[in-house]
């Protein structure tokens, strides 16, 4: 296995906010614990951590070099910069897939407000890392409400990951929020393993060992 001291691991936590006016922003219920989680688990196995996390309110981690996020956008142009110097990418951020088109720069007062608003892609940060990647593990999630595997490895093919961890959104005890879950981690061979359900923490620790990157 490669020294665990000289693993690079950049991962991103957490929602992304989509700001139609000052007031008014398109998000998702993610509250960035299984992120901070991976964050912590990796620093336990003594890895380097960054750690890009979108709105959270949860304690900074020790021993990670934190880069506080709102947008899609910002979330990119963090995990741009600093993708060719790690050694692996953790991409648990529940990123937005779309933005207003327009963001107004003052509040809009509903009485005048359209009812209408046009939304445009964010970039896809995990698709778009994964293309240039060289020597790097990159590893996605899934969260999903149905078809939770087939979508997961669909997932994995058309952004060229080398894991995916899938969840199903919506149970009791599992997803956004909780402290818990369980997931399935697919490899890019097809082969898969499940884990949980148990704490986000357990599963942190577990995923780490599992994509720890072999030595070359």
């Amino acid at each position: 296995m490669s020294n665990a001291s000289s693993i690079r691991c950049l991962i991103t936590a957490g929602p992304t906010r989509e700001f139609i006016d000052p007031v008014r922003f398109l998000s998702n219920p993610s509250t960035g614990k299984m992120g901070y989680a991976l964050a912590e688990a990796a620093v336990a196995a003594g890895w380097t951590v960054d750690l890009v996390a979108g709105p959270v309110a949860l304690k900074e981690p020790n021993n990670v070099i934190l880069y506080p996020v709102v947008s899609a956008e910002e979330m990119f142009h963090h995990v741009d910069a600093l993708f060719d110097a790690c050694d692996v990418l953790i991409m648990a951020a529940a990123v937005s897939d779309f933005r207003p088109v327009q963001q107004h720069a003052q509040k809009q007062k509903k009485e005048k407000a359209s009812m209408s608003i046009e939304f445009e892609r964010t970039v896809d940060i995990l698709k778009a890392m994964a293309q240039r990647k060289a020597h790097q593990t990159v590893v996605g999630f899934a969260a999903e409400t149905d078809n939770v595997d087939a979508s997961a490895h669909a997932k994995l093919e058309a952004k060229r990951c080398d894991w995916i961890v899938a969840n199903k959104v919506g149970e009791a005890g599992t997803g956004f929020a909780a402290d818990t879950n369980k997931v399935t981690l697919i490899a890019a061979d097809g082969s898969s393993l499940k884990i949980g359900p148990t704490t986000k923490a357990a599963i942190a620790k577990e995923l780490i060992q599992l994509i720890t990157p072999s030595a070359t």
